[in-house]
């Protein structure tokens, strides 16, 4: 098929907020154009767009994945809801062997866990449950598939296990039918790199598009059961916050999503149905999903005030150069006005240079007088669900072109 790129750009203002702390509890930062700039980075985004996915009902539990140590108990748990007649450790036991004959990831009982069970266990021998040594990303339906195997095998299950059709069998499940989120994010296994998944969606570090510098805020809080003669404060401490508006950034090979997903998520879909329903659902939920770093200190509950979305078929291209030279406010106008200025006025640059302005598709969707600027540079959509759904059909128009 044609290669398609969909880039995803916006401009979000955060009042005081620690959205994404380091090692040591301060907003992240990076330096770009020689000053210091407020960072969010890409697995915090990425961590909440894939919760937005569930969380907002954008796609159903059956096209989504788990990215776990556990996978061992959560392959057990479908094993004896398969068949109760197995018990629970024996459905941990076939688990294991299982994941470990489809993945090739070793699983084991985590040392400290093992010890503390075992002395729990009044005098009994008891193990934790095996785990695998890193995360494992599973489609909902690569686990289903694996517990049908072990099932199947549960009277003997090494020996069914060292059949050469039956281990094919297991790694086929285990790599195909890939759930929209390893479609889009991507699986690495280090054990075997057969079993790996290139990911289709890349996302970038967000960045303050002006210099920032950390804060601190000195607090204090009150023992309720203080009596009058008691003063003082019953707790202090500090914690570090900026604010910023950042400018975000993503892409999506829309050729290689359509890859990893196959022919369809069910069997009575056309190629284009899986991905244009993935395309809409990472589309929204990157757009609407926000870090949840000290929320509940800061409540920092914004959306972007402008999104650009381009449709290509050349290459991805950020357009974070537009803010190598840090934007000042000396016009009192706050940073949001002048990052859409240059915005407007750096992308029609880029396309013209690079020849990418005739194959390329553009949609806006903006807020408030500050984004004006921004009104020419593409056709209008009026809210997020309408974006979505014009970037999700263009998205199966192009596909549908001949190569």
């Amino acid at each position: 098929m044609n290669r398609i790129f969909l880039d995803v750009h916006a401009l979000q203002t955060v009042p005081p907020s620690n959205l994404n702390r380091d090692d040591t509890g301060a907003p992240k930062s990076a330096v770009y154009g020689g000053v210091p700039r407020a960072r969010v980075s890409s697995q915090a985004w990425k961590r909440v767009t894939r919760e937005y996915f569930g969380n907002e009902q954008l796609l159903e539990p059956s096209e989504l994945g788990v990215r776990t140590k556990k996978v061992a108990e959560l392959l057990a748990t479908r094993i004896t809801d398969l068949d109760p007649s197995i018990g629970d450790v024996e459905a941990l036991r076939l688990a294991a062997e299982v994941i470990e004959t489809a993945t090739g990831s070793k699983m084991e009982a985590p040392e400290r866990k093992t010890r503390k069970a075992k002395a729990d266990a009044a005098g009994e021998k008891e193990e934790a449950a095996p785990q695998s040594k890193y995360l494992m990303f599973l489609s909902a339906r690569q686990l289903d598939g694996l517990a049908a195997l072990a099932v199947e095998g549960a009277a003997d299950i090494t020996a069914y296990l060292k059949d050469k059709d039956i281990k094919a069998r297991a790694k086929q499940i285990a790599d195909t039918r890939h759930s929209v989120d390893i479609a889009l994010f991507g699986r690495m296994v280090a054990d075997s790199a057969d079993f790996n998944v290139d990911a289709a969606a890349q996302v970038a570090h967000a960045i303050s598009v002006h210099r920032v510098d950390n804060e601190s805020d000195y607090y204090t809080a009150v023992d309720d059961e203080n009596t009058d003669a008691e003063s003082g404060a019953g707790m202090i401490g500090t914690v570090d916050f900026n604010s910023a508006t950042l400018y975000r950034y993503a892409a999506v090979s829309v050729h290689q999503l359509a890859a990893n997903l196959g022919e369809g998520l069910r069997e009575d879909e056309a190629v284009t149905t899986p991905v244009r329903r993935a395309v809409e659902a990472f589309v929204h939920a990157f757009v609407a999903s926000l870090p949840k770093g000290k929320i509940n200190t800061f409540g920092h509950h914004t959306l972007p005030d402008a999104v650009i979305v381009k449709l290509r078929t050349t290459r991805p291209i950020s357009f974070v150069a537009a803010f190598e030279e840090p934007v000042s406010t000396e016009s009192g106008g706050g940073h949001l006005r002048e990052a859409s200025a240059r915005l407007a006025a750096y992308i029609p640059e880029v396309e013209r240079a690079y020849g990418d302005e005739q194959s390329t598709l553009t949609w806006v969707l903006r807020v408030g007088a500050a984004t004006d600027k921004l009104a020419g540079i593409g056709q209008e959509t009026p809210s997020l669900s309408a974006l979505v759904e014009t970037v999700g059909q263009a998205v199966a128009e192009r596909m549908e072109k001949p190569a």
